[in-house]
């Protein structure tokens, strides 16, 4: 982890003081180190630990105070046990000066580890709706994070490809006439060709039971049902293509890896959970009963692995789907960024992959649960007319209104339009990721495109304001090297605030939590502000204190932009 972060740092010493006041069974206690409004930090330890050692709280501070290393701190013990911490300014820039000198910025280089994260995953054939929009981008910013850790990630886009759904379509083709269904595909028609295929799938007995007769022929193998089933698929492909390069994120082809890559793992599963005596057929299905998961009258839950038609679903492709990940791609950790009604589904199939010794104490599956996208009314985000709004409409319509709150500032067409991409983009983006993944949010374009509070061209602003002080004193800032000396208090606020951020990074690969990044940044961006409106950089009193302001400038702006490119934003030069 980053040692510049007085937390950790102050989280060392205190354990150390710990094993020597009371002996080293205490050293790996955690100290209970939090932010405190009458000093910097205050260490709670005391409090908890007295009971266990049967003695006042306020005598334990004094001993574990009488033991600490107080170098570059002032430590005092207030109230029934607390201690108050305060660090030196000279410590502060001392540590401020040497993230400057860090290329990583104080982010850590872990132990790497093999991360699979199964994200964005939208049906084929079908437009993104706005429903897409967390899956994508909460699984990007992770991707983005475990990567800049120097963990080896490996994006699995869980394509919606098999089924049914193909069977009804082909048929629907094959109606139309290839060449005119084609057209339409390519002329951005699919939700309108799926509708109707669907309709007469729910209208149409006949085309029903054809529908139904294509599905097997197309999992056996046939080869012009895979063909047909192909010109979907690349259809599929450069839409989504065209949607992920609009929203910046990082899923290509190779990551593509959908339902139907499974489809002949399915019996090989079946067979070996049954082999092992993990599944067994209920009522003519193959059924895995996994211990604690009951029903509404008690009985245990089924997880069906082969329906009594001898099909397979969901679950069956999901544990064909963690088997590979594990087996074949030797993931040390699996996230599944997915829709937080899936939790059930998914606490069964990990549950059945540990009974089938598949996943083991040392390998980590995870539910990144994702909340729902709300309109105003509180409801789920539609249309008027009570459609789910297409993802494509959404981004375009936030590039239009960026555009807008950008009109009146001169730019040439061109350089206006790239802005407008870039703010609109970043608005929607850190909306979302600025609001815990698991909880939902109302979707409000005049809140998320604020130049003021929580928002990303807030953020963007503040990168640009700062590019702006050193395009005007013809800096580099890749050139300022300090020395860091800390006068105002807007000063020491700023700097302690910079050297927090690479355990914030740490922090939101641990806990697969975007928000955590998006709450510092905001944090950093309002104490630049501060300390903006305070300290004059380039007319400051004399020439150390401009060297140092420009020292703090230029490590803000290369922290804001390293951490809204985890968040996958893309900065404008100007605003």
């Amino acid at each position: 982890m980053s040692m510049t972060d007085p937390q950790l740092l102050l989280t060392e010493r205190v354990q150390q003081a710990l094993g020597t006041a009371f002996g080293p069974e205490y050293a790996e206690e955690d100290p209970l180190i939090r932010s405190s409004q009458f000093a910097d930090y205050q260490a709670n330890i005391a409090l908890s630990l007295a009971k266990r050692l049967r003695r006042a709280p306020r005598d334990v501070a004094q001993d574990l105070l009488g033991a600490l290393d107080q170098t570059g701190i002032t430590a005092e013990v207030s109230g029934p046990g607390f201690i108050n911490i305060t660090l030196s300014d000279e410590w502060i820039a001392e540590q401020a000066e040497r993230l400057l000198q860090d290329e990583r910025l104080g982010v850590p280089k872990v132990t790497p580890q093999t991360v699979v994260i199964d994200y964005s995953a939208p049906n084929a054939a079908k437009e993104m709706h706005v429903g897409h929009l967390r899956t994508t981008i909460v699984g990007d910013t992770l991707a983005r994070t475990h990567e800049h850790l120097g963990n080896r990630v490996i994006r699995q886009n869980h394509l919606g490809d098999w089924g049914t759904p193909f069977g009804m379509l082909i048929e629907h083709l094959l109606d139309v006439g290839e060449e005119e269904a084609l057209r339409r595909l390519a002329a951005g028609e699919g939700n309108a060709f799926y509708q109707e295929a669907r309709k007469k799938f729910d209208t149409d007995p006949e085309f029903e039971e054809r529908s139904r007769r294509r599905v097997p022929l197309l999992q056996g193998g046939d080869p012009e049902s895979l063909r047909l089933w192909g010109e979907f698929i690349e259809y599929t492909k450069r839409y989504f293509n065209k949607v992920y390069a609009m929203l910046g994120v990082t899923l290509t082809d190779e990551h593509i890896a959908g339902e139907s890559m499974y489809n002949p793992m399915l019996a090989d599963v079946c067979d070996e959970l049954e082999k092992a005596g993990i599944a067994k057929i209920s009522d003519g299905a193959l059924c895995v009963f996994p211990p604690g998961f009951t029903g509404r009258d008690g009985a245990p839950l089924p997880l069906i692995i082969r329906k009594r038609d001898g099909g397979y679903g969901y679950a069956t492709t999901d544990l064909a789907a963690i088997r590979y990940r594990i087996r074949d791609l030797k993931a040390d950790r699996i996230l599944y960024v997915v829709g937080a009604t899936q939790s059930l589904h998914f606490q069964m199939v990990f549950a059945t992959a540990r009974m089938a010794g598949w996943l083991t104490d040392d390998i980590r599956a995870e539910h990144v649960q994702i909340g729902s996208v709300l309109g105003s009314d509180g409801k789920m985000f539609r249309t008027r007319s009570g459609e789910s709004v297409k993802l494509t409409d959404l981004l375009n319509e936030a590039i239009v209104r960026a555009d807008a709150v950008i009109a009146d500032r001169g730019y040439e067409p061109e350089v206006r339009e790239q802005i407008a991409r870039k703010v609109g983009m970043g608005a929607v983006k850190y909306a979302d990721l600025s609001v815990s993944h698991d909880s939902e949010y109302v979707f409000d374009f005049d809140r998320m495109l604020a130049l003021t509070g929580n928002t990303g061209p807030y953020l963007q602003y503040a990168t640009a304001r700062i590019r702006s002080i050193f395009r005007t004193g013809s800096i580099d800032p890749g050139s300022v090297t300090g020395p860091i000396r800390l006068g105002h208090p807007t000063e020491r606020a700023l700097a302690l605030q910079l050297l927090k951020f690479g355990s914030v990074v740490q922090a939101v690969a641990d806990l697969s939590e975007p928000h955590r990044l998006c709450g510092y940044l905001f944090e950093l961006a309002q104490a630049f502000t501060a300390f903006y409106e305070n300290c004059p950089v380039l007319k400051a009193e004399d020439e150390e204190v401009r060297r140092s302001r420009l020292a703090l400038s230029a490590l803000t702006l290369r922290i804001l932009l390293q951490g809204l490119d985890l968040l996958g934003i893309d900065v404008p030069e100007r605003m």
